[in-house]
């Protein structure tokens, strides 16, 4: 299970250039994922502008926000008015969707540019160890049904934000010929990750980094 993974909105998420985050688990040797980038969230209400709520208030009416992060996120925000917490959680969803296609199809550039060292790496080994095994996967991620901040802190300059993601994966693996050894695209499956990412907030690179993954409860 890969345990760091970058998250990182770089050039490949181009005019979006979302401050979205981005990692995924070895574990997940079968998973799908979908093509197209989520919409951000809608407009708030037509009545009452959000620059008429203060940041603490939109933090705490938040359903995208967990109870245990709001502290965190609050924080990340007083120390970095560029911080939007709406854009940064649909960023990860397009940075998850990302991750997880460039690892089924063993896309090793696009997983160096979007990973960090170590998560790299670990994807890397789960790749070669699949081709080893004559395995190619056939995953196709139908729907993110809810992600959420779960957690959030601000440590020093380095804030982190966790995010959760609940997310049906359609899996297939085949072997060389491409004969279906297990899973089936006609069988969506529940998946539960976390990734959390992490930016040091006075860097002028908005990017942030996925540097943990891990299957939530």
């Amino acid at each position: 299970m890969v345990t760091v993974v970058i998250l990182a909105l770089v050039s490949v998420f181009l005019a979006l250039r979302l401050y979205a985050v981005l990692g995924k688990r070895t574990g997940h040797e079968q998973q799908p994922l979908p093509r197209t980038a989520e919409e951000r969230l809608g407009p708030g209400p037509a009545t009452g502008t959000v620059t008429d709520i203060s940041p603490e208030a939109r933090v705490a009416t938040d359903p995208s926000i967990g109870p245990a992060a709001q502290r965190g996120v609050k924080a990340i925000m007083a120390a970095d008015t560029t911080y939007d917490p709406a854009r940064f959680l649909e960023g990860a969803k397009y940075a998850y969707r990302m991750v997880l296609e460039a690892y089924w199809s063993g896309d090793e550039a696009q997983l160096s540019e979007l990973a960090g060292d170590d998560v790299r790496a670990a994807f890397l080994q789960a790749i070669a160890d699949r081709k080893a095994a004559g395995h190619q996967l056939d995953n196709r991620l139908v729907a993110i049904e809810r992600a959420i901040i779960s957690d959030a802190e601000l440590d020093g300059q380095m804030a982190r934000v966790t995010v959760r993601f609940d997310a049906d994966i359609a899996a297939v693996t085949r072997d060389t010929e491409g004969n279906v050894i297990a899973g089936s695209l006609s069988d969506a499956v529940p998946t539960h990750d976390v990734w959390t990412f992490s930016r040091h907030i006075r860097s002028d690179d908005p990017n942030w980094l996925l540097v943990e993954t891990d299957e939530a409860a």
